[in-house]
């Protein structure tokens, strides 16, 4: 039985831009977006380290600080993170607090720990769960578009709140942090290639290659 040839056989990569098979012998550039052309990502693990790290830094305030200010009756209140799940669980609203909980909370923890295994097993060159780990990477890669929901619940409970005209919700420092945690966290995932996952050797023999 003839194995079929494998794409780097075939002088083949995909564009990183749009997806497009272009044949890298004959065009630095894709045909159909002019993206440079390249085998792999470029840095791809230093990258991913670099975004991971800033994003659990800038997690620290957004936890820390409030995320918005809500204003009724006379009476201003800050609220983070973990307080707005509190007080929308107490308050009987738990469909929210369940969605802000996964979103600001449980989907991030799941980003971290997840780049960070993908990130440690590709640099050590591990043989470890190939298959799972690919798996892995694309749940990482589905969830990111899930990220934004914090962000969009608060700005839809002011939008709800004022137009009842029950008080006013004014956003504040934690949901920026919070905006950044999810776009670094999406960077990092980006920066990931995927096919380090089934490079062959170990660290020894060259962990650094990106």
């Amino acid at each position: 039985m003839t194995t079929p040839p494998l794409a780097s056989d075939l002088h083949l990569c995909l564009c990183h831009g749009c997806g497009m098979a272009c044949d890298i012998r004959s065009a630095h550039h894709c045909e159909r977006c002019g993206a440079a052309l390249h085998t792999r990502k470029h840095d791809a693990i230093n990258r991913g380290w670099a975004y991971l790290v800033a994003a659990l830094v800038f997690y620290v305030p957004a936890n820390l600080l409030p995320v918005m200010h809500t204003e009724m009756l006379g009476q201003g209140i800050d609220s983070t993170i973990g307080g707005g799940v509190l007080e929308f669980w107490e308050s009987g609203a738990w469909d929210i607090a369940l969605i802000i909980f996964i979103a600001s909370i449980g989907v991030p923890a799941i980003k971290f720990l997840s780049l960070g295994l993908l990130l440690y097993t590709a640099q050590r060159r591990s043989s470890w769960a190939r298959r799972q780990r690919s798996q892995l990477y694309r749940f990482v890669e589905l969830i990111g578009y899930w990220s934004m929901l914090d962000v969009m619940v608060v700005a839809l409970v002011a939008a709800l709140v004022q137009m009842r005209e029950l008080g006013t919700i004014e956003p504040r420092a934690g949901i920026l942090f919070f905006g950044m945690v999810v776009v670094l966290t999406m960077l990092s995932a980006m920066s990931f290639e995927p096919r380090h996952i089934w490079d062959e050797g170990d660290a020894s023999d060259g962990a650094g290659h990106n």
